[in-house]
């Protein structure tokens, strides 16, 4: 036992969606939408947040895929069942962290995340889970934000303890993608770097790893 508490938030909860309904509807949706290409098999969500991807997943959906998302957030967790019941949403959505993944070694052909490694207290623990979840050829698919350059760098880095604080846990200065594209049980099909978002929130990285046999 760690000791670790799972996060609770309920403002920000509440807040999240209101918050984001605009950059979903533009700046977000082709983002997400790569994350769903050509999807198949059995598919992991994690950190599902509010269900941010239920609807995604909903308009890709057939016989040949099935849904799985993780989200300790108990605030969090309920609306994403709730946006999964509207939208008739087939999805095993469990309470768990990322870095102790409920499931078997090689269960899931695909992996997501979404804006979720900015949140993880243990990003390398996490990804070693991914890993062993991952069928080998299976992919690990993400679109997350990071750290930028000169002055916005030094912005994020004055804010971020208070951003923490009131931001659901999200560290505004990761080098998420450095840290995915340096891990031996993959190898990098696509990474792009985008210059989208406003301080602090920019820039954001998007691509595929596939895990080796």
């Amino acid at each position: 036992m760690d000791g670790r508490q799972d996060p609770s938030h309920p403002l920000f909860a509440a807040i999240y969606d209101p918050a984001l309904a605009v950059v979903e509807r533009t700046l977000l949706r082709p983002h997400r939408g790569y994350l769903v290409e050509d999807l198949h098999g059995t598919v992991l969500d994690i950190g599902a947040g509010t269900g941010a991807m239920f609807s995604y997943f909903n308009a890709v959906a057939h016989g040949g895929v099935s849904f799985h998302a993780i989200e300790p957030d108990p605030y969090m967790r309920r609306q994403a069942i709730e946006k999964a019941d509207e939208l008739g949403l087939e999805i095993d959505l469990r309470s768990a962290g990322a870095e102790s993944l409920p499931y078997e070694d090689n269960s899931f052909d695909v992996v997501i995340a979404s804006m979720v490694f900015c949140t993880i207290p243990d990003i390398e623990a996490a990804l070693s889970e991914v890993a062993r979840v991952l069928r080998p050829g299976g992919e690990f698919r993400f679109f997350e934000h990071v750290l930028d350059d000169g002055w916005r760098a030094r912005v994020q880095s004055l804010i971020a303890p208070l951003w923490k604080r009131v931001a659901g846990g999200c560290h505004l200065t990761r080098q998420t993608a450095s840290v995915f594209a340096a891990d031996r049980s993959f190898d990098v099909v696509e990474v792009d770097r985008m210059n989208l978002g406003v301080t602090p929130i920019r820039p954001f990285v998007r691509g595929r790893l596939r895990k080796r046999a």
